[in-house]
């Protein structure tokens, strides 16, 4: 019987840790951060220090992990997207295309940088509709900035192929995706340029923070600028056919950067161990007839944080949300969760009101924009289906196979009850 009808639940312990990244801060954290203060230095551009920057190695770890020619360090995952976009040139009267299901940050991204972002669909991946993004190509389109969500890789090949054939600059949004990969291919090395981020949510952490990565010299070079418009001052070489133009302060603090290179070198074992719990459970539901499990474009890239499935309607998905809640696995359908996500396109309020941060300095109605893109909470119809039919479960690296266990049992009961209910009906 069903926990919701007076039966046993499935479950009565806690379900996994809120956090993923600061569950496992130990003593190299700690180790790490003594040893910027015993430093005396927490500036990252201190004098002739610099090669012993806790920043520059945190740098120099995501070179290697990434496989590219440059990385940039800076205070946040939104300012790592700011500095990419204009570090790739992208400014006032461009287009920028993004999808419906990401944070807001990454339209707002494009919003400070004085672009336009233009809205498309996601598909069961949950990620950019790779048709839906070509077909929102427009003659101002400038860019593309697909985002591996929830640690979902996104159709890199057909996003690619497309940028291609039009011309455009591709921007990997990796904020919730460090780690993964997409055909053994790392995550934020396809692109032009890649985006990171290491605010507390995201796999490894440092209260704050956010990367770029970049094999073009220009957009490290213009990314670098625009991060520190102070930059010559400390002594950085840097590209020399690149005028200097104003900038802002998104600097990483050495206490940030030594956080995060602690919290990095454990990211390939926390993902490994993601993998291995998703794998369990994905095993033990994928015959239920009456669940679609989230499409994954590369399986094996997957940083496994997250089980998503769908139900056949809303009223499905909310009913079968609230019996698995009852039986001890706590998940949510992702549109109808109770709070004005701002993950949805619908809940962002001053991008469908095209509301800058001041009249003069309205991107949608300054001189050099002559494109006329249009907003509505309805424009994204897919995208809403998807979000409203899924089921999201949490997983942590922590979880045991007796967790799993529980997981799959819940699920399956849960799944039979709602069949059983639709032979009744029927």
């Amino acid at each position: 019987m069903l926990a919701a009808n007076g039966g046993t639940p499935v479950r009565t312990k806690p379900w996994a840790p809120e956090f993923i990244s600061s569950e496992e801060f130990d003593e190299l954290e700690k180790e790490y951060v003594l040893r910027v203060l015993d430093k005396k230095r927490v500036f990252r551009f201190y004098h002739d220090q610099l090669a012993d920057s806790e920043t520059k190695q945190l740098e120099d770890l995501y070179k290697q992990r990434t496989n590219v020619k440059h990385a940039l360090a800076v205070n946040s995952g939104t300012s790592a997207l700011v500095s990419a976009i204009v570090g790739a040139g992208i400014g006032p009267g461009d287009e920028v295309i993004i999808p419906a299901y990401t944070y807001i940050a990454t339209a707002a991204a494009v919003l400070i940088a004085r672009a336009v972002p233009v809205i498309v669909e996601v598909d069961d991946s949950l990620t950019m509709d790779p048709n839906a993004f070509e077909a929102a190509i427009t003659e101002h389109t400038k860019a593309v900035i697909p985002v591996h969500m929830k640690g979902i890789p996104c159709d890199m090949d057909k996003i690619l192929e497309i940028s291609k054939k039009h011309d455009l600059i591709v921007i990997e949004d990796v904020a919730q995706a460090n780690g993964g990969f997409y055909k053994e291919k790392p995550l934020g090395s396809m692109g032009d340029a890649g985006c990171f981020s290491f605010q507390q949510y995201k796999v490894v952490t440092a209260g704050e923070g956010g990367l770029v990565t970049t094999n073009d010299d220009v957009i490290y070079t213009r990314a670098s600028i625009y991060h520190d418009s102070a930059l010559s001052y400390w002594g950085t070489k840097l590209f020399e056919n690149v005028e200097s133009f104003p900038g802002e302060n998104y600097r990483m603090s050495e206490l940030n950067g030594a956080l995060a290179l602690a919290q990095s070198q454990k990211l390939d074992t926390i993902i490994s161990k993601l993998r291995e719990v998703k794998k369990t459970i994905v095993a033990g539901i994928k015959d239920i007839p009456n669940i679609q499990l989230q499409r994954v474009p590369d399986p094996e890239g997957d940083v496994s944080y997250s089980l998503i499935f769908y139900l056949s309607n809303t009223e499905e998905a909310k009913t079968f949300a609230d019996l698995l809640n009852s039986e001890g696995i706590p998940n949510g359908t992702i549109y109808n969760n109770g709070i004005a996500d701002r993950h949805i396109y619908v809940n962002w309020d001053y991008v469908l009101d095209k509301r800058g941060a001041s009249e003069k300095g309205n991107p949608w109605t300054c001189e050099s924009y002559k494109g006329n893109v249009q907003y509505s909470k309805d424009m994204c119809p897919n995208t809403l289906d998807l979000l409203a039919r899924s089921i999201s479960i949490s997983l942590h690296q922590n979880l045991t196979q007796e967790d799993c266990k529980d997981a799959i049992e819940a699920i399956r009961k849960v799944a039979k009850h709602m069949s059983e209910r639709m032979e009744i009906h029927q």
